[in-house]
């Protein structure tokens, strides 16, 4: 039944190619996602001729037939992807109540498709600005888990010291409308372009999307924005554009957009990054070696660790007790005659001798030299 909620389809399209019907309404052009929802809510869209009456509906837009109101939908070919240099004074909606300027409408395409920003810029910054039809990248593209970086060239007013540009690298406090609290932003890389006495140029590479997060993170430092302008998305940089003007991307600037969103294009990055960091760390370390032989174990872990009952009660003992027993008894028997050779030796040869090594002959040592010094030994 078309109104009643339809098992998740797998992520391999070939096996089931059913996605969401609000997803291919946007797609057809028809309106937003969420205007297509309050659609098929309405009761307005149906599928091979039955009314779809609750959502989550999923089809397939190669072989059903899909009407609203009445009208059956235009199955889009393909997915239309365009660079464009955005000027100061425009906004990124696809439509405006105060009657504003939108960016949009710069962009005549022929095909004469519905286009959406992927991502947004206010209407006092410039610069590279994507817009697309195909909804699964913009997803990609602007969710913050995927972690797809933006380059900014930023002029603020005043000189900016090393501190604060320390502080705006670690990220800073700021209101969060969704969650209702303070939270504090992503690191992000910020590099000093030019500093003057009264105006500072930077350029900052974010790696989430906030309202109007640079503005605002140059307010807390004191040092508001002059100038603001991105240049970068992702591997994509903003060149061959005048302002106001777009162009369609290349087949090698999509390919290398699409890798950029991937979750296994991140892994590979990530993998370099500690690669290389390990590298770094034993040019300047050097391996830890034993005799010209590579150590295979920490050595302050191998230090620490407890020996056997069996290695200590005969590797230490034998090599305490030889050393022990002989040489304390022969300096101390030869050197302290008959005073020390009765409290000396007993205590040294005997004690330790007999206890830790009976074969290395601890005992016989010390009693032969206590004999030749004084006959006390054996006493």
């Amino acid at each position: 039944m078309i109104g009643m909620p339809t098992p998740r389809a797998p992520k391999n399209p070939e096996t089931n190619p059913k996605v969401r019907i609000q997803r291919v309404l946007a797609e057809a052009g028809i309106a937003s996602r969420r205007a297509c929802e309050a659609l098929v809510e309405e009761g307005a869209v149906s599928v091979n001729g039955r009314v779809v009456q609750g959502l989550p509906c999923f089809v397939d837009p190669e072989s059903d037939s899909i009407l609203v109101s009445g009208r059956r939908i235009k199955k889009p070919r393909r997915h239309y992807y365009i660079m464009l240099f955005k000027p100061r004074g425009f906004v990124c909606t696809s439509s405006d109540p105060e009657g504003r300027k939108l960016a949009l409408d710069l962009v005549d395409h022929p095909s004469a498709v519905r286009l959406f920003s992927v991502g947004r810029l206010d209407i006092d910054s410039s610069g590279l600005l994507l817009l697309t039809d195909d909804g699964e990248l913009t997803n990609r593209l602007t969710h913050p888990s995927y972690e797809v970086h933006k380059g900014y060239d930023v002029s603020v007013r005043g000189r900016v010291e090393e501190e604060e540009v320390e502080k705006l690298r670690k990220g800073l406090y700021l209101s969060d409308r969704k969650k209702g609290t303070a939270t504090r932003t992503a690191e992000s890389g910020v590099t000093v372009l030019r500093r003057d006495r009264d105006r500072t140029r930077l350029y900052v590479e974010l790696r989430e999307g906030r309202n109007r997060q640079i503005r605002r993170l140059m307010e807390r430092i004191g040092h508001p924005v002059k100038r603001l302008r991105r240049v970068r998305f992702g591997p994509l940089k903003l060149k061959g554009l005048a302002v106001g003007e777009w162009r369609e991307l290349s087949p090698v600037e999509l390919g290398t957009l699409r890798r950029a969103s991937t979750a296994e294009a991140r892994r590979v990055i990530h993998r370099a990054v500690v690669e290389k960091r390990k590298k770094a760390k034993r040019k300047k370390t050097g391996a830890v070696t034993v005799m010209g032989r590579p150590l295979k174990e920490d050595p302050v872990k191998r230090a620490g660790k407890t020996a056997s009952p069996r290695s200590g009660g005969s590797r230490t003992g034998s090599k305490t007790g030889s050393r022990t027993g002989s040489r304390t008894g022969s300096k101390s028997t030869s050197r302290t005659g008959s005073r020390t050779g009765s409290k000396s030796t007993p205590r040294t040869g005997s004690r330790t001798g007999s206890k830790s090594t009976p074969r290395t002959g601890g005992a016989r040592s010390g009693g032969a030299r206590g004999r030749k010094s004084g006959g006390q030994g054996r006493r």
